[in-house]
């Protein structure tokens, strides 16, 4: 045993100097989410549609006022202008400026996707997370009720909304459009969450907080909705896109906002009539901006999913 303890001069080596940088810190900790915008900025074509969204949204508000002309004013005489230097997109077929009622239309449909994504992220991480976090027979009970929701066609709802709470039965409010929307679009959403739920909350730090007496509504708090919220966030950048499509295609079908008020999708709808008299740029203006608004949430969505994914972490 002594023998093992015995240390000699030349059993050991004098440390080089330049090995006092072995446990330098090289560059500075990042938490989570600047770790995540850094690399968001580094997707170039996220950063395009993030570019495009945030130029769309000033320009809802303040493009109806560049051009000096309101959305319902008409003008008969300027009926069918084509785009020039005094009518930037042009006038349709009741002279009214095009590119304030673009403007104004891509307001409407912004406005109509955000709110109408919000409703499905508060009631679908509720939904989902009571489901998760509930017992095999509640979780069973709760999914099925989702499944047959879900199975209900939105343009079905929106047609009967539509009959039932407009007066004049020719068309949507707005609140039409997003209850609508809402009443069948959370179910993803609370799908989505569900899982992530099932998934994290047999995780070690549950499951500690649990023995020691936490409840179900702290644990969902503080461990498991902190958890999820890259996947959910990722899920509602794209919910935004599908539910200003979904408003563009009944603004098209006819179903959309009443007039004067108008969206993206109506203004389509309007323009359609333009092609059979040489008028394309009625409908081909609206359409463009409703491809760039899909182009740029989509992509940012997959920026912001490829951001958040630990695995791309470099």
């Amino acid at each position: 045993m002594k023998a093992d303890l015995d240390f000699r001069p030349e059993m050991f080596e004098v440390a080089d100097k330049t090995d006092l940088n072995v446990d330098k810190i090289r560059r500075p900790s990042i938490k989570f989410w600047p770790d995540v915008w850094r690399r968001l900025k580094m997707n170039k074509l996220a950063m395009l549609g993030l570019t495009l969204i945030i130029a769309m949204i000033v320009m809802a508000f303040i493009g109806v006022k560049l051009s000096g002309y309101t959305y319902f004013e008409q003008n008969l005489k300027l009926r069918n202008t084509h785009p020039n230097m005094e009518f930037w997109f042009g006038t349709d077929e009741l002279g009214r400026d095009m590119f304030t009622r673009v403007w104004y239309g891509a307001r409407y449909s912004l406005a109509i996707g955000v709110i109408a994504a919000f409703i499905d992220f508060v009631i679908g991480i509720t939904y989902g997370g009571i489901a998760g976090i509930s017992s095999r027979r509640v979780d069973a009970i709760m999914m099925r009720v989702a499944e047959v929701i879900y199975s209900i066609p939105y343009l079905l709802i929106v047609i009967l909304l539509s009959v039932v709470l407009t007066q004049e039965g020719g068309g949507s409010s707005m609140f039409v459009l997003i209850l609508a929307m809402s009443l069948t679009g959370w179910v993803p959403m609370a799908i989505l969450v569900r899982g992530q739920v099932l998934q994290l909350k047999e995780s070690e730090y549950s499951l500690a907080s649990e023995s020691l007496g936490a409840t179900k509504s702290w644990i969902l708090k503080k461990h498991i909705f902190p958890n999820t919220l890259g996947p959910i966030l990722v899920n509602v950048t794209l919910t935004i896109p599908r539910a200003i499509f979904a408003e563009a295609t009944l603004g098209f079908l006819g179903l959309g906002l009443q007039a004067p008020m108008s969206s993206l999708g109506t203004l389509a709808n309007d323009g359609l009539a333009g092609l059979a008299v040489g008028n394309a740029y009625q409908i081909i203006i609206p359409a463009i901006f409703i491809s760039l608004i899909m182009f740029s949430f989509n992509v940012l969505g997959d920026g912001l999913r490829d951001a958040l994914d630990p695995r791309l972490r470099k």
